[in-house]
């Protein structure tokens, strides 16, 4: 049974790469990449609002510092 080893190794991964070249496969490969290049860029997304909204609220801050107040007493 140990001749066998290696025929059925090199037989299963010529399917499998023949697979991977098939069209079907082709399609299966890019679905996996485009839904894992999705999900990373709405983490990404999700930080970069995150980090803006942080932004605005420290650019609020510092107008409401800037503005003139009015002097008691005038």
């Amino acid at each position: 049974m140990r001749k066998w080893y290696v025929p059925i190794t090199v037989l299963g991964l010529g399917g499998l790469g023949t697979f991977l070249f098939s069209e079907r496969g082709k399609s299966l490969i890019r679905s996996v990449r485009d839904r894992r290049a999705s999900r990373s860029l709405l983490e990404w997304n999700d930080a970069a609002q995150a980090e803006l909204d942080r932004i605005q609220m420290a650019l609020n801050s510092i107008a409401e510092s800037l503005q003139p107040h009015s002097q008691p007493g005038s």
